[in-house]
Protein backbone atom coordinates (compact mmCIF):
# COMPACT_ATOMS: atom_id res chain seq x y z
CA UNK A 1 0.00 0.00 0.00
CA UNK A 2 2.83 2.36 0.86
CA UNK A 3 4.46 1.83 -2.55
CA UNK A 4 1.16 2.49 -4.33
CA UNK A 5 0.59 5.73 -2.41
CA UNK A 6 4.14 6.84 -3.17
CA UNK A 7 3.66 6.15 -6.88
CA UNK A 8 0.35 8.04 -6.89
CA UNK A 9 2.00 11.02 -5.21
CA UNK A 10 4.87 10.93 -7.72
CA UNK A 11 2.42 10.73 -10.63
CA UNK A 12 0.50 13.71 -9.24
CA UNK A 13 3.70 15.80 -8.95
CA UNK A 14 4.73 14.94 -12.52
CA UNK A 15 1.25 15.74 -13.85
CA UNK A 16 1.16 19.11 -12.09
CA UNK A 17 4.67 19.96 -13.31
CA UNK A 18 3.82 19.10 -16.92
CA UNK A 19 0.60 21.09 -16.72
CA UNK A 20 2.52 24.05 -15.29
CA UNK A 21 5.10 23.83 -18.09
CA UNK A 22 2.37 23.60 -20.73
CA UNK A 23 0.63 26.65 -19.25
CA UNK A 24 3.89 28.65 -19.20
CA UNK A 25 4.61 27.78 -22.82
CA UNK A 26 1.15 28.78 -23.93
CA UNK A 27 1.26 32.01 -22.01
CA UNK A 28 4.77 32.85 -23.18
CA UNK A 29 7.55 34.56 -21.28
CA UNK A 30 6.76 37.43 -18.95
CA UNK A 31 9.17 40.40 -19.26
CA UNK A 32 9.22 40.88 -15.49
CA UNK A 33 12.45 42.92 -15.46
CA UNK A 34 13.58 44.87 -18.53
CA UNK A 35 16.75 46.88 -19.20
CA UNK A 36 16.00 49.74 -21.56
CA UNK A 37 19.22 50.95 -23.20
CA UNK A 38 17.62 54.00 -24.76
CA UNK A 39 20.92 55.47 -25.95
CA UNK A 40 24.27 54.08 -27.00
CA UNK A 41 26.07 57.41 -26.64
CA UNK A 42 28.47 57.79 -23.74
CA UNK A 43 30.93 60.36 -22.43
CA UNK A 44 33.33 57.69 -21.18
CA UNK A 45 35.58 55.28 -23.11
CA UNK A 46 35.67 52.12 -20.99
CA UNK A 47 37.77 49.62 -22.91
CA UNK A 48 35.53 46.63 -22.24
CA UNK A 49 32.14 48.28 -22.90
CA UNK A 50 29.72 45.75 -24.46
CA UNK A 51 26.98 48.19 -25.51
CA UNK A 52 28.90 50.61 -27.67
CA UNK A 53 27.98 53.81 -29.52
CA UNK A 54 27.29 52.21 -32.88
CA UNK A 55 24.31 54.59 -33.34
CA UNK A 56 23.25 57.96 -31.93
CA UNK A 57 19.52 57.24 -32.20
CA UNK A 58 17.11 58.01 -29.38
CA UNK A 59 13.39 57.28 -29.56
CA UNK A 60 10.66 59.93 -29.60
CA UNK A 61 9.37 60.28 -25.99
CA UNK A 62 5.75 59.52 -26.90
CA UNK A 63 6.72 56.39 -28.84
CA UNK A 64 8.98 55.32 -25.99
CA UNK A 65 6.09 55.68 -23.55
CA UNK A 66 3.86 53.66 -25.85
CA UNK A 67 6.44 50.87 -25.87
CA UNK A 68 6.84 50.95 -22.09
CA UNK A 69 3.08 50.73 -21.66
CA UNK A 70 3.04 47.61 -23.85
CA UNK A 71 5.71 46.08 -21.62
CA UNK A 72 3.80 46.95 -18.44
CA UNK A 73 0.65 45.38 -19.88
CA UNK A 74 2.70 42.26 -20.66
CA UNK A 75 3.77 41.91 -17.02
CA UNK A 76 6.86 44.10 -16.59
CA UNK A 77 7.34 44.93 -12.90
CA UNK A 78 10.80 46.54 -12.97
CA UNK A 79 12.42 48.79 -15.54
CA UNK A 80 16.09 49.74 -15.55
CA UNK A 81 17.31 52.65 -17.69
CA UNK A 82 20.80 52.20 -19.06
CA UNK A 83 23.00 53.19 -21.97
CA UNK A 84 25.44 54.36 -23.11
CA UNK A 85 25.11 57.04 -20.48
CA UNK A 86 21.47 57.85 -19.61
CA UNK A 87 22.30 61.22 -18.06
CA UNK A 88 23.35 62.60 -21.45
CA UNK A 89 19.57 63.03 -21.83
CA UNK A 90 18.33 64.16 -18.39
CA UNK A 91 15.04 65.58 -19.68
CA UNK A 92 14.10 62.36 -21.50
CA UNK A 93 15.26 60.25 -18.55
CA UNK A 94 13.31 62.25 -15.98
CA UNK A 95 10.16 62.18 -18.09
CA UNK A 96 10.40 58.40 -18.49
CA UNK A 97 11.02 57.81 -14.77
CA UNK A 98 7.99 59.86 -13.77
CA UNK A 99 5.83 58.15 -16.41
CA UNK A 100 6.83 54.69 -15.20
CA UNK A 101 5.89 55.40 -11.60
CA UNK A 102 2.99 57.81 -11.93
CA UNK A 103 1.25 56.35 -14.99
CA UNK A 104 2.39 52.74 -15.28
CA UNK A 105 2.67 52.21 -11.51
CA UNK A 106 5.72 49.97 -11.88
CA UNK A 107 7.02 48.34 -8.72
CA UNK A 108 10.59 49.44 -9.33
CA UNK A 109 12.40 51.96 -11.52
CA UNK A 110 16.19 52.12 -11.61
CA UNK A 111 19.08 53.71 -13.50
CA UNK A 112 22.60 52.48 -14.24
CA UNK A 113 25.04 55.34 -14.83
CA UNK A 114 28.72 56.19 -14.72
CA UNK A 115 27.67 59.00 -12.37
CA UNK A 116 29.68 61.79 -13.97
CA UNK A 117 26.70 63.83 -15.20
CA UNK A 118 24.32 63.42 -12.25
CA UNK A 119 23.22 66.65 -10.60
CA UNK A 120 21.50 66.97 -7.24
CA UNK A 121 18.62 68.87 -8.90
CA UNK A 122 17.70 65.73 -10.84
CA UNK A 123 17.26 63.68 -7.68
CA UNK A 124 15.46 66.55 -5.96
CA UNK A 125 12.94 66.59 -8.82
CA UNK A 126 12.64 62.90 -9.73
CA UNK A 127 13.99 61.02 -6.70
CA UNK A 128 10.50 60.27 -5.39
CA UNK A 129 9.87 58.15 -8.49
CA UNK A 130 13.26 56.42 -8.52
CA UNK A 131 13.86 53.26 -6.48
CA UNK A 132 17.48 52.45 -7.27
CA UNK A 133 20.45 54.40 -8.60
CA UNK A 134 23.36 52.16 -9.63
CA UNK A 135 26.70 53.86 -10.20
CA UNK A 136 29.56 52.13 -11.99
CA UNK A 137 32.88 52.14 -10.13
CA UNK A 138 35.58 49.67 -11.11
CA UNK A 139 38.31 50.84 -8.78
CA UNK A 140 39.01 53.11 -5.81
CA UNK A 141 42.39 53.87 -7.38
CA UNK A 142 41.79 56.69 -9.86
CA UNK A 143 44.83 55.70 -11.91
CA UNK A 144 43.12 52.37 -12.61
CA UNK A 145 39.85 54.09 -13.52
CA UNK A 146 41.69 56.32 -15.99
CA UNK A 147 43.48 53.33 -17.50
CA UNK A 148 40.12 51.58 -17.96
CA UNK A 149 38.65 54.68 -19.60
CA UNK A 150 36.30 55.53 -16.76
CA UNK A 151 36.75 59.25 -16.30
CA UNK A 152 39.62 61.60 -15.67
CA UNK A 153 40.30 61.10 -11.97
CA UNK A 154 37.14 62.21 -10.16
CA UNK A 155 35.13 58.96 -10.19
CA UNK A 156 35.51 58.08 -6.50
CA UNK A 157 34.78 61.61 -5.30
CA UNK A 158 31.61 61.72 -7.42
CA UNK A 159 30.58 58.27 -6.20
CA UNK A 160 30.70 59.43 -2.58
CA UNK A 161 28.72 62.56 -3.44
CA UNK A 162 26.01 60.52 -5.17
CA UNK A 163 25.81 58.15 -2.18
CA UNK A 164 25.00 61.15 0.06
CA UNK A 165 22.37 62.43 -2.37
CA UNK A 166 20.71 59.02 -2.52
CA UNK A 167 20.45 58.95 1.26
CA UNK A 168 19.09 62.51 1.27
CA UNK A 169 16.37 61.83 -1.31
CA UNK A 170 15.45 58.29 -0.28
CA UNK A 171 16.88 56.43 -3.28
CA UNK A 172 18.52 53.02 -2.84
CA UNK A 173 22.23 53.30 -3.67
CA UNK A 174 23.89 50.52 -5.65
CA UNK A 175 27.42 50.06 -6.99
CA UNK A 176 28.30 48.12 -10.15
CA UNK A 177 31.88 46.89 -10.57
CA UNK A 178 33.29 45.18 -13.65
CA UNK A 179 36.01 42.84 -12.44
CA UNK A 180 38.75 42.80 -15.08
CA UNK A 181 42.47 42.43 -15.71
CA UNK A 182 43.25 45.84 -14.16
CA UNK A 183 41.34 45.51 -10.87
CA UNK A 184 40.87 41.83 -10.02
CA UNK A 185 43.64 41.95 -7.40
CA UNK A 186 42.29 45.07 -5.67
CA UNK A 187 40.92 44.91 -2.12
CA UNK A 188 37.84 47.16 -2.00
CA UNK A 189 36.52 46.05 1.39
CA UNK A 190 37.28 49.24 3.29
CA UNK A 191 35.67 51.62 0.80
CA UNK A 192 32.63 49.42 0.16
CA UNK A 193 32.20 49.13 3.92
CA UNK A 194 32.21 52.91 4.23
CA UNK A 195 29.76 53.50 1.36
CA UNK A 196 27.36 50.71 2.41
CA UNK A 197 25.51 50.20 -0.90
CA UNK A 198 22.31 48.20 -0.61
CA UNK A 199 23.66 46.03 -3.47
CA UNK A 200 27.18 45.70 -4.84
CA UNK A 201 26.98 43.91 -8.18
CA UNK A 202 30.33 42.52 -9.35
CA UNK A 203 30.40 41.43 -12.99
CA UNK A 204 33.08 39.33 -14.64
CA UNK A 205 34.12 41.33 -17.72
CA UNK A 206 32.11 40.00 -20.67
CA UNK A 207 32.88 39.72 -24.38
CA UNK A 208 29.86 40.24 -26.65
CA UNK A 209 30.04 39.45 -30.36
CA UNK A 210 29.74 42.54 -32.53
CA UNK A 211 30.26 44.92 -29.60
CA UNK A 212 33.70 44.41 -28.03
CA UNK A 213 35.16 41.24 -29.52
CA UNK A 214 37.56 42.31 -32.30
CA UNK A 215 39.76 45.13 -33.51
CA UNK A 216 36.98 46.00 -35.96
CA UNK A 217 34.42 46.72 -33.21
CA UNK A 218 34.38 50.05 -31.35
CA UNK A 219 35.89 48.30 -28.32
CA UNK A 220 38.02 45.20 -27.95
CA UNK A 221 37.63 43.86 -24.46
CA UNK A 222 39.90 40.83 -24.78
CA UNK A 223 42.85 42.52 -23.07
CA UNK A 224 40.64 43.02 -19.98
CA UNK A 225 39.37 39.45 -19.63
CA UNK A 226 40.12 37.28 -16.60
CA UNK A 227 39.70 33.59 -15.86
CA UNK A 228 36.80 32.19 -13.86
CA UNK A 229 39.26 31.42 -11.07
CA UNK A 230 40.53 34.99 -10.96
CA UNK A 231 36.96 36.27 -10.76
CA UNK A 232 36.17 33.81 -7.98
CA UNK A 233 39.28 34.97 -6.12
CA UNK A 234 38.06 38.59 -6.23
CA UNK A 235 34.64 37.55 -4.94
CA UNK A 236 36.14 35.40 -2.19
CA UNK A 237 38.25 38.36 -1.01
CA UNK A 238 35.04 40.37 -0.58
CA UNK A 239 32.78 37.57 0.64
CA UNK A 240 32.24 39.38 3.94
CA UNK A 241 30.40 42.25 2.26
CA UNK A 242 26.67 41.70 2.87
CA UNK A 243 25.76 43.61 -0.29
CA UNK A 244 27.97 41.54 -2.63
CA UNK A 245 26.19 39.99 -5.65
CA UNK A 246 28.72 38.16 -7.86
CA UNK A 247 27.86 37.68 -11.52
CA UNK A 248 30.15 35.45 -13.57
CA UNK A 249 29.92 35.20 -17.36
CA UNK A 250 27.91 31.98 -17.08
CA UNK A 251 25.04 33.86 -15.43
CA UNK A 252 25.37 37.23 -17.11
CA UNK A 253 25.65 36.40 -20.80
CA UNK A 254 22.03 35.61 -21.67
CA UNK A 255 20.06 36.39 -18.51
CA UNK A 256 19.33 40.08 -19.16
CA UNK A 257 16.28 41.12 -21.13
CA UNK A 258 17.64 44.09 -23.08
CA UNK A 259 15.51 46.55 -25.04
CA UNK A 260 17.61 48.69 -27.35
CA UNK A 261 17.22 52.25 -28.62
CA UNK A 262 14.84 51.06 -31.37
CA UNK A 263 12.59 49.25 -28.84
CA UNK A 264 13.88 45.86 -29.99
CA UNK A 265 14.87 42.95 -27.75
CA UNK A 266 18.50 41.98 -28.22
CA UNK A 267 19.61 38.38 -28.53
CA UNK A 268 22.98 37.48 -27.01
CA UNK A 269 23.21 34.12 -28.82
CA UNK A 270 24.23 35.79 -32.07
CA UNK A 271 20.80 36.03 -33.67
CA UNK A 272 19.37 39.27 -35.00
CA UNK A 273 17.39 41.56 -32.66
CA UNK A 274 13.62 41.22 -32.57
CA UNK A 275 11.37 43.51 -34.55
CA UNK A 276 10.41 46.67 -32.57
CA UNK A 277 7.72 45.94 -30.02
CA UNK A 278 5.64 48.80 -31.44
CA UNK A 279 5.44 46.86 -34.71
CA UNK A 280 4.95 43.26 -33.58
CA UNK A 281 3.97 43.46 -29.91
CA UNK A 282 5.83 42.20 -26.85
CA UNK A 283 4.91 38.50 -27.09
CA UNK A 284 6.04 38.05 -30.68
CA UNK A 285 9.20 40.09 -30.12
CA UNK A 286 10.11 37.94 -27.10
CA UNK A 287 9.52 34.73 -29.01
CA UNK A 288 12.15 35.72 -31.59
CA UNK A 289 15.04 36.04 -29.10
CA UNK A 290 16.55 33.87 -26.38
CA UNK A 291 16.24 35.01 -22.77
CA UNK A 292 17.53 32.59 -20.14
CA UNK A 293 14.95 32.83 -17.36
CA UNK A 294 16.72 30.15 -15.33
CA UNK A 295 19.97 32.14 -15.27
CA UNK A 296 17.96 35.30 -14.52
CA UNK A 297 16.62 33.66 -11.36
CA UNK A 298 19.94 32.03 -10.45
CA UNK A 299 21.78 35.37 -10.50
CA UNK A 300 19.16 36.89 -8.17
CA UNK A 301 17.19 38.77 -10.82
CA UNK A 302 14.18 38.82 -8.52
CA UNK A 303 15.04 40.63 -5.30
CA UNK A 304 13.69 43.27 -2.93
CA UNK A 305 13.79 46.08 -5.49
CA UNK A 306 11.31 48.57 -3.97
CA UNK A 307 12.54 51.32 -1.67
CA UNK A 308 11.02 51.20 1.85
CA UNK A 309 8.54 54.09 1.61
CA UNK A 310 7.16 52.70 -1.65
CA UNK A 311 6.48 49.35 0.02
CA UNK A 312 4.24 51.08 2.54
CA UNK A 313 2.18 52.81 -0.13
CA UNK A 314 2.09 49.89 -2.58
CA UNK A 315 1.58 46.96 -0.25
CA UNK A 316 1.05 43.88 -2.39
CA UNK A 317 0.25 46.17 -5.28
CA UNK A 318 -2.52 43.86 -6.35
CA UNK A 319 -0.14 42.10 -8.74
CA UNK A 320 -0.20 38.36 -9.17
CA UNK A 321 3.02 36.71 -8.03
CA UNK A 322 5.08 35.11 -10.79
CA UNK A 323 4.79 31.33 -10.97
CA UNK A 324 8.17 30.54 -12.40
Amino acid sequence: MGTIMWLLALFTIIFISLHHLHTRRNRGQIPVSVNYHFTRRCNYTCGFCFHTASTSYIEDPNRAKEGLRLLANAGMRKLNFAGGEPFLYPKFLGEMIDFCKQDLKLESVSIVTNGSLIREDFLRKHGKNLDILAVSCDSFDEATNIQIGRGTGTQVKKLCEIARWCEKYGVLFKINTVVNRLNYMEDMNERIGELKPFRWKCFQVLIVAGENDTEETLRNGHKFTISDGEFEGFCERHRGQPSLVPEPNSLMAKSYLILDEYLRFLDRTGKQPSRPILEVGVKKALESVFWDEGAFLERGGLYDWVKPEMKKSCGKGGREELDW
